[in-house]
């Protein structure tokens, strides 16, 4: 398979696809990442490769939690639970991720990297394709000291 898309800054390389998982390697630069919480059905589970990422999930009491990870690491999102994954360091980051069910998360990377085709898509655009494909934005992260 291997289908390389560039969504944003961030490069996911599409390894494996079925209607129950999907398995991609992701390259996130130094501050890329979804600049929002959001959510969605599909459960992920990360394991870094290289670099380090900042996963924010919420918990049951939706108090924000923040988990440094790095190489060897794996961090699991529960499917609807509010989160986002950021590259907060001055390096590049690489991941292994396995979304389940793959189906509609390799639908939604697909549709954001042709929309992102022809330069930064208007917020608006990005909103709607996000909800056409069951992922909701939950808000902005909390300011950070």
């Amino acid at each position: 398979m291997k289908d390389k898309l560039l969504v944003g800054t961030d490069e996911i390389t599409l390894l494996a696809s079925s209607e129950a998982l999907l398995t991609a390697e992701v390259r996130i630069p130094a501050g890329g990442g979804p600049p929002l919480l959001h959510r969605h059905d599909p459960e992920e589970v990360y394991r870094v490769e290289g670099g380090r990422l900042a996963v924010y999930r919420e918990d049951a009491g939706g108090a924000l939690e923040r988990i440094d990870a790095g190489p060897g690491d794996v961090v699991h999102i529960a499917g609807g639970t509010p989160h986002t994954v950021r590259n907060e360091s001055g390096a590049a980051a690489r991941a292994y991720v396995v979304f389940s069910p793959g189906a509609p998360m390799e639908a939604f990377v697909r549709a954001a990297a042709e929309l992102a085709a022809g330069g930064p898509p208007a917020v608006g655009d990005v909103l709607a394709l996000a909800g056409r494909h069951g992922v909701e934005m939950t808000g902005p992260l909390p300011a950070t000291s």
